[in-house]
C-alpha cells in the first residue's frame, strides 16, 4: 500500500489529523491497533474545557482550551451539549485560591460568572449545602466517539482510508528516512507493507512505544486515571471543585449519566491499565464533599485511560503541562517522522492542525488548514453514540417488525443490523464490540446482560452470524463490560452482577474473563 501519509493512532487526535489532510487534499491512511478511541480519547469524562480548570497553574493550556473550545462548539456542534459549568468550592477549601480565581480566569480571557449560592442550589440541587463559593464558567459535554467516527467518516467520503485492528511491528529505515511501515493484522496475523512520504505518530500513550521502533526515545511519564459512571444524571451542568487540580474533582453529565473522577496514578506497564478499588473508594470519598449523593448513588461502570505526558518523570503527573507535544524528531537524523502527543481531548483539533502543518510543509503542499472555517459533517455513523438518539429514531419510525434490542438504552433492531453492514460494506469484519462502541448497546445498568443475547439472536435471523461466532462474540462483549464492573460491586450493582453471572454463567455456561 502507498499513501502520501501514515498516520499511527485512531483517536481523537490522530482522526482529527486524518480529516484535516484529507480537506488539504493530501492521501492518507490511517492505522489503528485495536479500535477507534481505544486509548484515552475514550477513557476520558468527556468534559470539553473553557479552560477554567488550569486557569491557576498552566495558563498556556487553559487559553488553548478556551480558544480551540469555542471551535468545536461552533464547527462540531452536533457532538457538544453546552451544559455551562459550575466551580464549586466548599468549607475547609482554600479561600486565598477561591478569591484569586476570578482574576485568573481573567487573565486567560476566560468568562466567568459568580453565582448566588440560593441559586446555585436551586439550579443544581445535589450540591454541598457547605458551599461556600460557586462561580459559573462555560464548559460543556462533548461524545468523543462521535467526534473521531463523525472525523473518520468525512476522512473518507474525501478519499482516506482506515485499517483497524492493524498493529504497527516495523520500520524500515534507509538513512535519514523511514521506507515502509510493517503492519501486522491482529486478527488474521497477516502482515502489510505501507510507504508513505510522511508517518505521523498519534499514537498517544503508545506513542512512545511506536517511536522506539524506529529508535527513537521520547520521554514521557504515563498517568492513570480511573472514573465513575452513575445510574442516573445528578446535575445539569459539569461541577467542578474549586481548588487546584486534584483527584475526585470533576463531575460531568453523559447524557443520561454522570461521570465522576478522576485520578492521577503513575504506572509503567500499558497492558495492564484497570480501576483499582482504592481509586474507587477514594474518587467516592473525596467527590461526595463537593456532591453528597456520590456517597450512596448507584454506580454502574468503572474505568481507567492512560495520560501521556511528554518531558516528564516524577511525580504523580498533577504538576506536568496539559499541553501537548510535536515532535520533529530532526536530532534523530529523520525527515519523514514525526510525532504528535500529550495535549487535551478539547485540543485536538489544533494538534492536528500543527502536525498536519509539519508533514505539509515537508511535502511541499501550500493548501492552508480549513479546520477552523469547515464544519465537520453529520455521519450515520455517529449519530448512534448519542444518549437519546435511538429512542426518539425508534418511537418515530413506528415499525413493528423492528424489535426492541437494548431497554436500558432503547436501541433497536435495524440500528445494529445498520451499524453491522456500514462495517461490511468498509471491508471489516465486524465483532459485537464494534457494534456497541457505535451505539449506546451494553452501557444501561444492566451492561449487556439481556440485550447481547437478543443482538446476537437478531444478528443470527439475518445472517450476520454463523456457526459459534455470535456466541464467542457474546463472551467477548461479556468480557469488556464485565472489565469495568469489579470496581463497583456493592449494593444494586452487585446484585445485577449476580443476576448477569446467572444467567451466563449458569444458565448459558459461559466463563468470564
Amino acid at each position: 500500500m502507498e499513501t502520501q501519509v501514515l498516520i499511527i493512532g485512531g483517536g481523537a487526535t490522530g482522526t482529527s489529523i486524518m480529516r484535516d489532510l484529507a480537506l488539504r487534499g493530501v492521501d492518507c491512511i490511517l492505522v489503528e491497533q485495536d479500535d477507534l478511541n481505544a486509548g484515552a480519547s475514550g477513557r476520558n469524562h468527556g468534559l470539553l474545557h473553557s479552560g477554567a480548570r488550569y486557569v491557576s497553574n498552566d495558563h498556556d493550556a487553559a487559553v488553548e482550551c478556551r480558544i480551540e473550545g469555542d471551535i468545536l462548539k461552533r464547527l462540531a456542534g452536533q457532538t457538544i451539549q453546552a451544559t455551562g459549568g459550575y466551580f464549586v468550592a466548599v468549607q475547609g477549601d482554600d479561600e486565598n485560591f477561591i478569591a484569586d480565581f476570578p482574576g485568573h480566569c481573567d487573565r486567560a480571557g476566560i468568562s466567568w460568572k459568580k453565582i448566588d449560592l440560593n441559586e446555585a442550589f436551586a439550579n443544581e440541587p445535589a450540591i454541598s449545602r457547605k458551599a461556600i463559593a460557586v462561580y459559573e464558567v462555560p464548559d460543556a459535554s462533548i461524545d468523543p466517539f462521535r467526534l473521531s467516527l463523525e472525523s473518520v467518516a468525512h476522512a473518507k467520503a474525501l478519499g482516506c482510508r482506515l485499517l483497524r485492528r492493524s498493529q504497527v511491528v516495523a520500520f524500515k529505515r534507509e538513512g535519514n528516512r523511514i521506507t515502509s511501515t510493517t503492519v501486522r493484522d491482529r486478527v488474521t496475523g497477516e502482515e502489510r507493507e505501507i510507504v508513505a512520504d510522511q508517518i505521523i505518530n498519534a499514537a498517544g500513550a503508545w506513542a512512545k512505544i511506536v517511536a522506539g521502533l524506529a529508535n527513537i526515545h521520547i520521554d514521557m511519564l504515563y498517568s492513570k486515571g480511573t472514573l465513575l459512571i452513575t445510574h442516573n444524571r445528578l446535575a445539569h451542568r459539569a461541577i467542578n471543585r474549586l481548588r487546584k487540580p486534584s483527584n475526585a474533582d470533576i463531575l460531568m453529565p453523559g447524557g443520561t449519566v454522570s461521570i465522576i473522577g478522576t485520578t492521577s496514578v503513575k504506572i509503567d506497564n500499558l497492558d495492564d491499565v484497570y480501576p483499582s478499588i482504592a481509586e474507587v473508594d477514594q474518587i467516592v470519598e473525596e467527590s461526595s464533599a463537593m456532591v453528597p449523593d456520590l456517597a450512596t448513588v448507584r454506580y454502574i461502570r468503572a474505568y481507567a485511560g492512560v495520560r501521556p505526558l511528554v518531558g516528564a518523570s516524577g511525580g504523580d503527573g498533577r504538576s506536568v503541562s496539559r499541553g501537548f507535544a510535536l515532535l520533529g524528531h530532526e536530532e534523530s537524523g529523520l525527515q519523514n517522522f514525526a510525532t504528535i502527543t500529550g495535549g487535551k481531548l478539547t485540543t485536538c483539533r489544533l494538534m492536528a492542525e500543527k502536525a498536519a502543518d509539519l508533514v505539509c510543509e515537508r511535502l511541499g503542499v501550500t493548501t492552508p488548514c480549513v479546520t477552523t472555517s469547515v464544519p465537520l459533517p453529520s455521519a450515520y455513523e455517529g449519530r448512534w453514540t448519542e444518549p437519546g438518539h435511538a429512542p426518539k429514531a425508534w418511537m418515530r419510525s413506528a415499525n413493528e417488525d423492528d424489535p426492541l434490542i437494548c431497554e436500558c438504552e432503547m436501541v433497536s433492531g435495524a440500528v445494529i443490523r445498520n451499524l453491522y453492514n456500514q462495517l461490511v460494506k468498509a471491508g471489516d469484519n465486524p465483532t459485537f464490540t464494534d457494534i456497541g462502541l457505535r451505539s449506546r448497546v451494553g452501557k444501561g445498568a444492566c451492561q449487556g446482560a439481556f440485550c447481547a443475547v437478543r443482538a446476537a439472536a437478531h444478528l443470527y435471523q439475518h445472517g450476520a452470524f454463523q456457526g459459534r461466532k455470535g456466541l464467542d462474540q457474546i463472551v467477548d462483549f461479556f468480557d469488556e463490560r464485565w472489565g469495568g464492573q469489579h470496581g463497583v460491586l456493592w449494593g444494586e450493582q452487585l446484585a445485577q452482577a449476580e443476576l448477569m453471572e446467572a444467567l451466563h454463567c449458569g444458565l448459558f455456561g459461559e466463563e468470564l474473563k
